[in-house]
C-alpha cells in the first residue's frame, strides 16, 4: 500500500506567520502605551513643579507681609525686585512658563489678603492645544 501525501503542506509556516503578525501588533500596542505613559508622567512632573513653585512663593510672601503688594505681577509684565529671583527659577524649571501673581487685600471683608499664583506653560512649543495651567490661591492673615 502506498501512502498518500496530505494536501496541507505549508500549514505550519502559515501558522508561524500569523503568530508573528499578532505578536508584532501586540508589541506596537505596548510601545504606544509606554509613549503615552511617559507623556503623562512628564505632564504630572510639570504640574508638581508648578505647585511647588507657587507654594514657595506663598511661603516667601507670608514672611514679608509688609511688602505683599510688591509681589503682584501680570502675565505680560516684568517681575519686580522681590519677585525676580522666584520668577527666573520658575521659568528655568518649567520651560516656556508664564507667571502671574494677583494680590487682593482685605478679601471677603476680613483682615487677610488673597494671593493667587497662576503658572501657564505648553508641553510643545507652538501648540496651543497642549497649554497647561496651575492655579494656587492662598489667604494670608494679618496683612493689610
Amino acid at each position: 500500500m502506498k501512502m498518500q501525501r496530505s494536501s496541507q503542506q505549508g500549514i505550519a509556516l502559515l501558522e508561524a506567520m500569523i503568530a508573528t503578525v499578532i505578536l508584532a501588533i501586540g508589541l506596537l500596542g505596548t510601545i504606544g502605551l509606554q509613549a503615552r505613559a511617559y507623556s503623562a508622567m512628564n505632564e504630572a512632573s510639570m504640574r508638581a513643579e508648578a505647585t511647588i513653585a507657587s507654594e514657595k512663593l506663598i511661603g516667601l510672601m507670608s514672611t514679608d507681609v509688609a511688602h505683599i503688594g510688591d509681589y503682584a505681577k501680570t502675565p505680560t509684565g516684568a517681575a519686580g525686585t522681590l519677585l525676580a529671583k522666584w520668577n527666573k527659577e520658575t521659568i528655568d524649571t518649567i520651560p516656556s512658563a508664564v507667571t502671574s501673581v494677583t494680590v487682593t487685600p482685605n478679601s471677603n471683608g476680613t483682615n487677610s489678603t488673597a494671593v493667587t499664583v497662576v503658572i501657564t506653560w505648553q508641553r510643545r512649543a507652538g501648540d496651543a492645544s497642549t497649554a497647561n495651567t496651575s492655579t494656587v490661591t492662598s489667604y494670608l492673615s494679618g496683612s493689610t
